[in-house]
């Protein structure tokens, strides 16, 4: 188990996610229960799902929430882009805001990868104990998490 917050990926997707909400406020009224709500909703999930996961006990259970929350990246860009197309969202917000979920994607990428080869290194036993030598004596720590 570990702090979700002390994530930068955590950090991150919740401050694209207070953007997006204030993003969203200007929509039409007609829109509140439909794509206002699935924006807001894909958006809170990606931190949402990095959250349940670092409050799960092995990396495995955390990398299968970074997946979950990738999914719910992906179906955000698709809402911004819909949003923008139909005269809802300017092309200034869309920019910033796909802006910032590439960089949120590149993370939760970066993160998964990550705890995929410390599983794998787990797995494969004396490898962990050599990584650990190199990374010592080359001065470089692993990716924080």
């Amino acid at each position: 188990m570990r702090n979700y917050e002390d994530l930068e990926v955590w950090q991150k997707a919740h401050a694209l996610t207070v953007t997006v909400y204030r993003m969203t406020e200007g929509f039409p009224r007609a829109e509140m229960f439909g794509l206002t709500s699935q924006i807001r909703r894909a958006a809170a999930s990606i931190g949402a799902n990095l959250a349940e996961g670092c409050g799960r006990w092995t990396d495995l259970e955390l990398a299968r929430y970074v997946q979950i929350a990738m999914g719910s990246a992906s179906e955000l860009q698709n809402h911004l882009r819909l949003a923008r197309d139909l005269g809802f969202l300017g092309d200034s917000d869309f920019c910033v805001s796909i802006k910032a979920l590439t960089g949120v994607r590149q993370m939760l990428t970066a993160l998964v990868q990550t705890l995929r080869r410390t599983r794998k290194s787990v797995d494969s036993g004396s490898v962990l104990a050599n990584s650990e030598k190199r990374m010592a004596k080359s001065g470089k720590s692993r990716v924080q998490l």
